[in-house]
């Protein structure tokens, strides 16, 4: 460990816009997920309209949750990180902030065209080729910056959370360039490169890496940063952390199959994908046991401290979603699960309970650092809202279970004669009671992200520009 004793000027600006922005976006994806929840109890509420159909809303519900609130939370949480641990300002302030409007205008494009109809029709790479090119612009910009922050360290390790997230930035972009290879017929008309089951294949390669690197590898990052910080206590094992690393890395990328048993997908593709999924399932554990273990001689804190609790709770949510996701990628359980609301649960146990919750944490933890105060503007707000938010993620996934297992039931009994026993719509009625329990589980999370908004409100307002900036002159002693 170092001790530089110079004061590092961090840029802190293009951090704090990022984390506002993820509560913006947070309050707006969540919030348009509990409206397209409510429409399937309610589908009056399609009003009539094609641009707000089911089909319109829900691209834009998981671009927004996924790459509006997700993405805002990955970039504010690697510019805070790679600073403190590498001990350095970002290589380029223009460039950061760049990466910053650039990702707004991509979000923006996305309100726009996806309620319109423009679409690729492949799930989470929805934008037209125009968006999907200032995408690609903004991510490698973003490489930019994060890798030559690194290069420019002060200290002479690289801290693990910066590998986490060099591999969520490095392979996020060869996903996006490969997946979106397409050929432009009109400004928002374009055909893939690929076709029939090579289309289906690279799609879900793209998709299930999506989440594994993005919605995984990413916030990773963010945990081996922030569940120590808040802890106040190192990482458990910092050798567990680089098996974890290059294991999650090396078998994420092989998963993507599990998306397509049962289909024209040839049969040792499927099995594959089966295997490595089910293999996964040990780097996986071996992530979230870290972090949990590094909880050693403080989980008395848990009393006290809601930012550690959300922490720790999106951390078993992690652990639980990491066995579920293997479980269901075995052929015999996925002839069941398979597109029923099962899925959507197993997603949102993932994206409520892991991604939301760690972002949220870290947020909590990184905001008043960031505007110079000592503290959240309320305690008791952050506890408010950690309830509304598990509340929230337990209803939502045991609603979802019940449906998907209902549904996979219902649709495969048959009769004596081999006719179906129940019509789709039989299934459809049975499933009604979820989707109200659904629709009011996202509304509990919702719903605490306002009050979120409201305390980081309070807590912005009570700083002022001189105590901001002194936040960011910072004497450093230690690697971060």
């Amino acid at each position: 460990m170092s001790t530089a004793i110079s004061p590092t000027a961090y840029n802190y600006k293009v951090v704090r816009q990022f984390a506002i922005m993820t509560v913006v976006w947070g309050i707006l994806g969540m919030g348009l997920g509990v409206f397209i929840a409510s429409q399937l109890v309610w589908p009056e509420l399609n009003l009539g309209l094609e641009w707000t159909t089911f089909g319109r809303l829900r691209p834009l519900h998981t671009n927004l949750v996924i790459f509006a609130f997700g993405g805002c939370a990955l970039f504010a949480t690697s510019y805070y990180v790679v600073q403190r641990t590498c001990q350095t300002r970002l290589i380029s302030d223009t460039l950061a902030s760049f990466t910053f409007w650039g990702w707004q205008a991509v979000i923006v494009g996305a309100l726009i065209t996806l309620p319109l109809g423009y679409t690729t029709t492949k799930e989470y790479a929805e934008l037209e080729w125009p968006l999907a090119i200032l995408l690609a612009i903004v991510w490698v910009v973003y490489g930019i910056v994060f890798f030559g922050t690194i290069t420019k360290r002060k200290t002479k390790h690289i801290y693990v959370g910066n590998w986490f997230y060099g591999a969520f930035i490095i392979v996020t972009a060869m996903l996006h360039i490969v997946n979106h290879a397409s050929l432009p017929v009109t400004f928002f008309k374009s055909y893939s490169a690929y076709a029939g089951a090579t289309d289906a294949m690279i799609q879900w390669w793209y998709g299930h890496n999506a989440v594994g690197f993005f919605l995984t590898t990413g916030f990773l990052g963010m945990m081996y940063y922030f569940v120590p910080k808040q802890a106040e206590r190192p990482i458990y094992s910092y050798r567990l952390s680089i098996v974890h690393f290059w294991a999650l890395i090396t078998l994420y990328i092989w998963a993507g199959p599990h998306h397509l048993h049962y289909t024209a997908l040839p049969d040792w593709a499927q099995s594959l994908g089966m295997a490595m999924s089910i293999i996964l399932l040990a780097p996986s554990w071996g992530g979230m046991i870290n972090g949990m273990m590094t909880l050693s001689g403080a989980w008395h804190k848990l009393r006290t401290d809601p930012i550690l609790r959300f922490l720790v709770v999106s951390l078993a949510f992690y652990g639980m979603s990491t066995f579920e996701g293997p479980m269901m990628a075995i052929k015999t359980v996925n002839s069941l699960s398979h597109y029923t609301d099962w899925t959507i649960g197993h997603v949102h146990a993932g994206a409520l309970g892991w991604v939301a919750m760690i972002s949220i944490g870290a947020l909590y933890h990184m905001i008043p650092r960031l505007y110079g105060q000592k503290a959240m503007f309320s305690t008791s707000l952050i506890n408010t809202h950690f309830w509304l938010a598990t509340i929230g993620t337990v209803l939502y996934i045991a609603s979802m279970w019940v449906n998907g297992i209902t549904q996979g039931l219902m649709w495969r009994a048959i009769n004596d004669d081999g006719t179906l026993t129940y019509s789709f719509v039989e299934a459809l009625q049975a499933s009604h009671p979820g989707f109200i329990v659904r629709a009011i589980g996202g509304a509990f999370f919702a719903s605490g992200m306002l009050f979120m908004a409201y305390n980081v409100f309070r807590t912005v307002r009570a700083s002022n520009p001189v105590e901001a900036e002194a936040a960011t002159k910072i004497a450093v002693v230690g690697a971060h």
